[in-house]
């Protein structure tokens, strides 16, 4: 399986990091290894002083598929989750700069923690799903899809342009404004509308 991620899908966390709104979707990946295994902390990285969490919705493909139309996407993907993108931020930065690939910021061991995965049928409107991350019992991030500048099915179908996806496939749908930076001790909560579904140390 891969993990697709987007940067900057929604427009008040790209003026929170003074970023450029894309006129196409920004995509990375993360390797398999980014994934912790089951119940396992976050490990904070040696290499990092500003590691940032940013709490995103997931979407599993659930079948092979490539230059999917986006009319056809809802058919490639029965469940949804969430999950928190891990960032060294200091090292990204570095990386920015330099015009050079974000992976190593992004893609670090450990640094893309998933929660149980739903049928979307759970929920009568995925393009208006309310989702949160708690810090420490305190709300940081508060985000609806419906504010997504690139709705799901857009994304589907504007990455199997370029990659054939496959069943288990993970897609990070990009995260809302109120990201920032993680301690060693803190907890972090990650909520769909007002149901906790994954819960992460920091070590």
């Amino acid at each position: 399986m891969k993990i697709i991620a987007v940067g900057r899908n929604y427009a008040e966390h790209i003026k929170e990091l003074n970023n450029e709104q894309p006129e196409d979707p920004v995509i990375f990946l993360k390797p398999e290894t980014a994934i912790p295994l089951k119940n396992e902390p976050f490990f904070y990285p040696s290499f990092s002083t500003d590691v940032h969490y940013e709490v995103e919705i997931l979407v599993k493909i659930n079948r092979v598929g490539k230059n999917i139309d986006e009319k056809f996407a809802h058919k490639y993907y029965d469940e949804i989750g969430i999950g928190i993108d891990f960032t060294a931020r200091d090292l990204q930065s570095k990386l920015k700069a330099k015009g050079l690939p974000w992976e190593l910021a992004k893609g670090f061991n450990g640094s893309a923690p998933l929660s149980n995965f739903v049928p979307k049928t759970d929920y009568p409107d995925l393009q208006n799903l309310n989702f949160r991350l708690d810090l420490n019992g305190e709300t940081r991030q508060l985000g609806n899809t419906s504010l997504m500048l690139f709705k799901i099915d857009y994304l589907i179908s504007f990455v199997s342009r370029y990659f054939l996806l496959q069943q288990g496939d993970v897609i990070f749908t990009g995260t809302p404004k109120g990201v920032g930076p993680v301690k060693i001790g803190d907890q972090l909560t990650a909520y769909i509308e007002d149901k906790p579904m994954l819960t992460v140390d920091v070590k």
